[in-house]
């Protein structure tokens, strides 16, 4: 029977990179694969989905309105498809994790997903939330804060490298607005606005 995966993580975990090796494994032996992504990122110019060390593939863009359900059925019938794979499954919407979920329990295909678990407010993203709450499997992935703790939270910087800790939940960066920390340093970096 196939499954519902949530691989989380703070920035800088590896979890494209690990979306990418788990599509080519599947590809490698001959099986179809389907990868989505955030059409909201548009950082990378040619290919959709990139990791931070140079992999990257092409992938299919999911929107608020986008039925993951019809769409990946499509696909499905014309050539049937082993593990449909979604990067920034944070910006899905908690209807589109039950069609993953749909996918998995009633198209019998693997449905691996993987984002951030919280905004640089610490909280939840509405899709992590929906995943959190109903993949059948959890898998953290692991980030290091320059501490050496694990990084569990996600500091967005300005242009000065300052803590920003107000604007919306959702503003696409890499490097150079996010900084992956451990819990500590993140409330340290925020000054502790958040912690009351």
């Amino acid at each position: 029977m196939a499954k519902l995966y949530f691989y989380y993580a703070s920035m800088n975990a590896g979890k494209s990179t690990n979306l990418l090796q788990a599509d080519f494994n599947y590809r490698e032996r001959g099986m179809a694969t389907m990868l989505w992504t955030a059409g909201l990122d548009t950082r990378s110019a040619g290919q959709p989905i990139a990791s931070r060390i140079g992999l990257e593939a092409g992938a299919h863009l999911f929107h608020p309105d986008t039925d993951l359900w019809i769409e990946v059925n499509e696909a499905h019938q014309r050539r049937p498809l082993a593990c449909v794979l979604v990067d920034e499954a944070q910006f899905l919407s908690p209807a589109q994790v039950w069609q993953c979920a749909r996918l998995a329990d009633e198209a019998d295909i693997p449905v691996l997903c993987y984002g951030l678990r919280t905004d640089f407010r610490g909280e939840l993203f509405a899709g992590s939330a929906a995943l959190l709450g109903i993949a059948d499997a959890l898998v953290e992935l692991k980030a290091v804060c320059h501490c050496g703790r694990k990084a569990t939270m996600n500091l967005r910087v300005d242009e000065q490298g300052r803590a920003v800790n107000e604007g919306a939940q959702t503003e696409i960066g890499g490097n150079d607005r996010y900084v992956a920390l451990c819990r500590r340093h993140f409330v340290h970096g925020i000054g502790g606005a958040l912690a009351g």
